[in-house]
């Protein structure tokens, strides 16, 4: 969980239990864990094959639209990025 979570984009939205979820940082992440990153999640990221991402301006999709991740500016001319999850969210 504490790894996952120091892949996140925070402020972080998700969807719980079909209602809106804002996720401050990763110590809550890492505590919600469980409840956020549901087993259909997990699945679309473990068995995605490279060779069907998804990429788009949103950024690379994972499953059906589960899990994204995209390029986060980290200045101003965004010359330097990183690379974080912005998205994880069921899709049914």
């Amino acid at each position: 969980a504490a790894a996952v979570a120091a892949l996140v984009d925070y402020p972080f939205d998700t969807v719980r239990d079909g209602k809106p979820l804002k996720i401050a940082d990763a110590a809550e992440f890492a505590r919600e864990y469980d409840r956020i990153v549901t087993p259909d999640i997990a699945r679309a990221i473990t068995t995605q094959k490279y060779s069907q991402l998804m990429v788009n301006y949103k950024g690379v999709m994972f499953g059906n639209g589960e899990a994204w991740v995209n390029g986060i500016c980290k200045d101003d001319a965004c010359k330097d990025v990183d690379v974080r999850v912005v998205a994880l969210q069921p899709t049914s």
